[in-house]
């Protein structure tokens, strides 16, 4: 069974480096700290742009800062590349990538 984690973890890592949203967000290049907010409370999600610069920021991988989300995005891609191998010849290069798609998250 999958744990099941917060959609992000950004809060948690701006206030162990004891950055302001404001200080933040000038470091995204946006105006004020309420994107930041909205951001660390789930209400909105970033661009990959955005999602970059916060790995930067915080030294963290996205799949890191983004664990809720990087786990659901898994879980449907590894349903999706299940399919996929069904529904492709046995014996094939293709169905061979799609089991290692879908088993990469096993793993």
């Amino acid at each position: 069974m999958i744990s099941s984690q917060l959609p992000n973890y950004l809060r948690s890592h701006r206030k162990r480096l004891s950055l302001s949203q404001d200080e933040v967000a000038f470091l995204l290049g946006t105006q004020s700290g309420a994107k930041v907010s909205r951001y660390e409370r789930f209400a909105r999600e970033p661009s990959l742009e955005t999602a970059l610069a916060f790995e930067m920021i915080f030294q963290r991988s996205t799949s890191e800062l983004f664990g809720g989300l990087y786990q659901k995005v898994e879980q449907e891609v590894t349903e999706r590349a299940k399919t996929l191998a069904e529904r492709t010849d046995q014996g094939t290069l293709k169905r061979q990538i799609f089991n290692n798609i879908a088993n990469k998250s096993l793993n």
